[in-house]
């Protein structure tokens, strides 16, 4: 037989999701390395931006020493948070957008790579909205800024749209790629998630659907196991108790052929457990019908009557729910009341709903709790929709009832006439007695 190992549902890593290797050696690097690529990119926008600033360079207008310094010293700071800008995307952006700034009072010229990066940071990093924001704030400063220097004359009306400009476009630009990108991301995270919850609910669906077929194997179990040893153990008590060589004979033949179809049964059920098996059906035989159980109860020596009003419904669940219902009364009567003297079964298929009622004198000392019989006759008759109970009726008897729908008739299924007479004749009855 086939084993499988358990997973826990925290065990679940991407391994188990197959996905894709991301395309591209160079991608794949960085993806592996992202202190280093950060690193390089701090790097890069601290030597272009001390560049961009410094004296003699285009567009940079002569600064004292102090100013240069003070500007230095702020550049590297901001590159240096660049290092952060994975956890930090919002503190970065402000950084970004205070150096822009001072940028731009003290060289009269803005645009560096550090807004747009923190722009594009913001939005793959954080949300969308949190990179509009943010872009929008500090092009809005930036414009600020611009139009009070051009106010107080220091600053040209084509300086003033060329700061901006520096700024907007370059920002614009990173916020729409970073926007694309944190949102594919974002995207195929979801679905990453989303696979990983599939998994776990799979393993679910699997241990409950094992656990409900060890419940259901387990409760043929009983019911083949214990009324037939109960049948058998009454029998061969009964031929070594009788002086009479052709009762104990009969006797002996009944156990045989009682512990010999329960073993068909068994054979049939662990069929289903079989890996590869094919010499077995892969579903449990049909049950003893109410009248072979009563009829072992009867060789038995116990008294058993059966009465059956109307026709068994055609349902193969409800037949196989009546025949064992009715083998785990009898069984339960057997082996609790030996001394009963009465055993009476009724089966009602004319009542809506269809009712088996097994009642049986001689009960002795308190009763006891449900075992794992009556919990499987609970479970069979809740699985079809109906009602059971068991319990004491009266001094020294004990009732087991219970009460099962009859299936609705199909669409386009055709009612036979003979059917109708018969639910419409008088109810009659019938008996087996021992």
């Amino acid at each position: 037989m086939s084993t499988s190992r358990s997973r826990s549902p925290v065990a679940l890593g991407d391994e188990e999701l197959r996905l894709p290797r991301p395309p591209g050696v160079i991608r794949r690097f960085w993806m592996r390395h992202p202190r280093l690529a950060d690193a390089l990119i701090a790097f890069l926008c601290l030597v272009v931006t001390i560049g961009a600033s410094a004296p003699g360079s285009p567009g940079a207008q002569p600064q004292n020493l102090a100013i240069g310094i003070v500007l230095a010293v702020a550049t590297v700071v901001v590159c240096i948070l660049l290092l952060w800008r994975r956890r930090r995307p919002t503190l970065v952006m402000i950084a970004a957008v205070a150096l822009e700034l001072l940028l731009l009072v003290a060289t009269l010229a803005a645009g560096t790579l550090v807004f747009p990066l923190a722009a594009y940071t913001l939005a793959v990093h954080r949300s969308s909205r949190a990179a509009w924001i943010g872009f929008g704030a500090g092009a809005g400063l930036v414009a600020g800024v611009a139009a009070l220097l051009l106010g107080v004359g220091a600053l040209h009306p084509v300086g003033a749209v060329n700061a901006l400009l520096s700024a907007a476009i370059p920002g614009l630009i990173a916020v729409l790629i970073g926007v694309n990108i944190g949102n594919r991301r974002r995207y195929i995270d979801a679905i990453i998630d989303r696979s990983r919850q599939l998994l776990v609910e799979r393993d679910q669906q699997a241990q409950l659907a094992a656990a409900a077929e060890r419940e259901r194997i387990a409760r043929e179990m009983h019911d083949i196991v214990s009324h037939s040893l109960t049948v058998v153990v009454a029998l061969s008590e009964g031929a070594a108790a009788t002086p009479d060589r052709d009762r104990a004979r009969d006797a002996s033949l009944a156990a045989a052929g009682t512990a010999r179809n329960a073993l068909a049964e068994m054979r049939s059920m662990l069929g289903v457990l079989r890996d590869g098996g094919t010499d077995a059906p892969l579903a449990p035989l049909e049950p003893a019908s109410p009248a072979d159980t009563v009829g072992a109860a009867q060789r038995a020596g116990f008294p058993v009557r059966l009465e059956v009003r109307g026709e068994p419904d055609a349902a193969p669940a409800l037949r196989f729910a009546v025949g064992r219902i009715v083998q785990e009364g009898v069984t339960n009567a057997i082996r609790h009341s030996p001394a009963a003297t009465a055993i009476d079964v009724r089966i009602d298929h004319d009542a809506a709903p269809l009712r088996i009622e097994i009642v049986n004198d001689g009960v002795t000392g308190a009763p006891s709790e449900g075992g794992y019989g009556l919990r499987g006759l609970a479970e069979r008759a809740s699985l079809l929709g109906g009602e059971f109970s068991s319990g004491p009726v009266g001094e020294g008897r004990w009732m087991l009832r219970a009460e099962l729908p009859h299936p609705p008739a199909g669409p386009g299924t055709e009612q036979d006439p003979a059917d109708d007479r018969r639910r419409q004749a008088p109810t009659r009855g019938g008996s087996a007695d021992g």
